[in-house]
């Protein structure tokens, strides 16, 4: 069955207002976790996903990948995010998901360590990424109806 262009335009808008509430809530998120990260000293091993060890390298590489979870998260749970509330909640979930994928699986994975190691620095990890979650969420619910008309 065709989609309607108003149902098709209506579908197309709220896409579009969701991708940039996604990466602005992705980017606002991975600056407080990134300043956390920076405090443990973890920046340099973001780093190391693009064979670099420079901290300007790994926040580069740690705000892209903000970004792109931020924008995952609008396109899959963005119609559910919002209420601030319900988003942080959303979020919450959503940085536990990203904290297995990523310090669990795919750094160590990467960088030849032992996968889904319970440490200190993924106790930490688990914190930030859970504090990242619901800042994403939040700002997703409070910025995207300021871009929608």
């Amino acid at each position: 069955m065709a989609m309607s262009s108003s149902a098709h335009g209506n579908l197309s808008s709220r896409v579009g207002s969701a991708v940039p509430a996604g990466i602005v809530g992705g980017l606002v998120g991975g600056v407080v976790f990134g300043i956390m990260m920076q405090m443990m000293g973890m920046i340099p091993m973001v780093a190391m996903l693009v064979g670099s060890e420079a901290v300007v390298v790994g926040w580069v590489v740690h705000l892209a990948i903000s970004a792109f979870i931020g924008l995952t998260f609008a396109l899959l749970l963005g119609s559910r995010a919002n209420k601030p509330g319900t988003a942080a909640v959303l979020g919450l979930a959503y940085g536990a998901v990203w904290w297995v994928l990523g310090p669990l699986l795919i750094m160590p994975a990467r960088l030849g360590m032992p996968t889904f190691a319970l440490n200190d620095m993924t106790t930490q990890s688990l914190i930030g990424h859970l504090v990242y979650g619901a800042i994403l969420g939040i700002t997703y619910a409070m910025v995207r109806p300021r871009l929608n008309p």
